[in-house]
């Protein structure tokens, strides 16, 4: 077991292997084939209502239970794509730091930042060169010389 799958607790690791095997061609695989024997045995079983019911419920439990799964794994991806976003912004010159962790923001205070960034759109409009700014603190400076410089 390597370093990384030992801090893991039980469950975390369960989840983890359970994503991954979900997502794998034996699981599809499995899941056909399950689908086949149960059409299979449906004339043993006089396409009754029970053996119906069989595939039902076991369709049921296992959507209940992925869409949790599904859930995890894609808290997970969303969670490192915004760390891996956060480092970018705090590594990058002229970025604006303001946008770290922006997910976290109120809706609120998003519509502000967005009220903001349309208002630096508006202005690189009227400069004519929509990719001439990169930050809102780079946009703001550069609006206020064009400003005074024009004078």
């Amino acid at each position: 077991m390597s370093d990384q799958n030992h801090k893991m607790g039980l469950a975390e690791r369960f989840a983890r292997q359970s994503t991954l095997w979900a997502g794998s061609t034996w699981a599809f695989g499995t899941a056909v084939l399950i689908i086949l024997i149960w059409i299979a045995s449906g004339p043993l079983f006089s396409f009754s209502d029970t053996w119906q019911l069989v595939i039902n419920t076991g369709t049921t439990v296992i959507t209940f239970l992925m869409v949790f799964l599904i859930q995890r794994a894609q808290n997970k991806d969303s969670h490192a794509v915004h760390l891996k976003l956060n480092e970018l912004l705090a590594a990058m010159q002229g970025a604006s730091n303001r946008l770290i962790s922006v997910e976290d923001l109120s809706e609120a205070e998003a519509d502000v930042l967005k009220k903001h960034f349309k208002a630096l759109v508006e202005k690189a409009k009227q400069d004519g060169d929509l990719t001439a700014s990169h930050s809102i603190e780079e946009a703001e400076k550069r609006h206020e010389d064009k400003k005074g410089g024009s004078d």
